[in-house]
């Protein structure tokens, strides 16, 4: 339990940014999954629509630092290669 009042205003904030970024996390991860199913169904114009609303979400994760922007250009480059094998 916090006992200081800046400890119990940190505790707040926490649970307010938690959200956000879970909220973002889960977004991306649905995105993911877009774009997954569209390459699994061979889909190449599907699948490039759905990889550029996921590459905005992954971009947007990053810049907010709920992603290192290693790890959002992984992400990506992930997809946009199982996308190229589709061709």
């Amino acid at each position: 339990m916090p006992n200081s009042a800046s400890a119990k205003k940190r505790v707040r904030q926490i649970i307010v940014s938690t959200t956000r970024n879970r909220s973002l996390k889960s977004k991306v991860s649905t995105l993911r999954k877009n774009v997954a199913a569209a390459v699994e169904a061979a889909d190449k114009e599907t699948a490039q629509n759905a990889y550029n609303l996921y590459a905005s979400a992954v971009d947007l994760a990053s810049k907010k630092n709920i992603f290192h922007k290693n790890k959002a250009a992984n992400l990506k480059s992930k997809a946009a290669l199982s996308i190229a094998k589709i061709a």
